[in-house]
């Protein structure tokens, strides 16, 4: 093999290399900019404006349950229905099958349900209170919190729904 050539091989692996990277940061923004939608003049992801939202009825009561992200104040609905932390992590597989199911048929969540979508990576207090040690774990709790059941992998909304007690 001669000098120009293998240039030249040089030159085509730099352009496929290039044009690869290329295409993959492009495709990324793609992908986070489908997930992402304006609601009320602010970004938000879709899970976020999805899963904060229950079906409401004509009369104005919401007739199945809601998905939502964890926040202390939201433990109170316990008092009227059942209140369920998901710990979830972003990376773990699992959940994110789980995740994918309950946001797809979030409209099945039963009335009086709230599943709140819980960080396991951020609430360590959360983990140490109910002992969770490790993701995809879900734990039914009273409106003051306290541990009702604590069970780990349902793989669908259902079979979560079918632990509730």
């Amino acid at each position: 093999m001669n000098k120009s050539t293998g240039i030249i091989i040089g030159v085509i692996a730099l352009v496929v290399i290039v044009g690869g990277a290329y295409a993959f940061m492009n495709s990324n923004d793609s992908v986070m900019a489908k997930d992402t939608v304006e609601e009320g003049g602010e970004m938000m992801k879709k899970e976020e404006v999805g899963m904060e939202k229950g079906i409401e009825q004509s009369d104005g009561m919401v007739k199945s349950g809601l998905y939502e992200a964890y926040a202390p104040e939201k433990l109170a609905r316990a008092e009227a229905g059942d209140v369920v932390l998901f710990f979830h992590a972003s990376w773990c597989p699992s959940c994110r099958g789980l995740n994918a199911d309950i946001e797809k048929n979030v409209s099945a969540v039963p009335a009086g349900v709230t599943i709140l979508k819980t960080d396991y990576d951020k609430e360590t207090e959360l983990k140490k209170k109910y002992g969770v040690t490790y993701q995809h774990t879900l734990v039914q709790v009273d409106k003051d919190g306290n541990l009702i059941k604590k069970w780990s992998g349902s793989p669908t909304l259902s079979a979560l729904v079918s632990e509730i007690n």
